[in-house]
């Protein structure tokens, strides 16, 4: 049987990789939905109505397409986490004072240009809060991963209720907590030194 501490670097990693995917789908549709004129709709509801599907629902769904294992887990939480990203993203740059993209436009940037030098950057405090949702949220979800064959932390939790010992559903649960929170904490202090230099 692996150890907690093996168990602790998966669900890491799972958490990890589903959330850099989601970070980059995440903005680019935030961007998408600014630039195209009534497709902010459209993506952000989709965004939502994946978000109100019950997670083991989504999971038992993907699994049809992906099988058991930590690929479907992975696909599941880059799903969950869009919401947040999108909606930070678009509207982090849509919230740009206009006399900035003026001022942009009046220098000569293209659209592009004008993208990666004055608002992404702008918007990015706002799109790091979306990232910090994320990723916290993927820890707790990833959990039930052990549902659907993945690993991580919910395997030694589910084992645990299996076999009625409560040592080891607290050897899976009080990581997860500790996790969520020290990375809470850590990205809440990024947060806060990017709001300070945006000002």
């Amino acid at each position: 049987m692996m150890s907690i501490f093996n168990y602790t670097v998966e669900h890491l990693y799972i958490v990890l990789i589903a959330c850099l995917l989601s970070a980059v789908m995440g903005i680019m549709l935030g961007v998408v939905a600014y630039w195209v004129k009534y497709v902010d709709t459209v993506i952000l509801t989709l965004a939502d109505i994946i978000q109100t599907i019950p997670s083991l629902a989504l999971l038992a769904m993907l699994m049809l397409i992906f099988g058991l294992g930590n690929t479907t887990l992975i696909a599941g939480l880059v799903l969950y986490s869009l919401l947040p990203i999108i909606r930070n993203t678009y509207t982090g740059i849509k919230g740009i004072s206009p006399h900035i993209k003026e001022a942009a436009v009046g220098m000569g940037m293209s659209r592009w240009q004008r993208l990666f030098k004055v608002e992404l950057p702008l918007a990015f405090p706002m799109i790091f809060s979306g990232i910090k949702i994320a990723v916290v949220t993927a820890i707790g979800v990833s959990v039930i991963g052990v549902l659907i064959g993945a690993g991580g932390l919910g395997y030694p939790i589910y084992r645990g209720i299996q076999s009625n010992n409560v040592a080891l559903i607290l050897s899976g649960a009080i990581p997860v907590v500790i996790l969520a929170l020290l990375i809470d904490f850590g990205m809440a202090k990024i947060e806060n030194r990017l709001s300070i230099v945006k000002k």
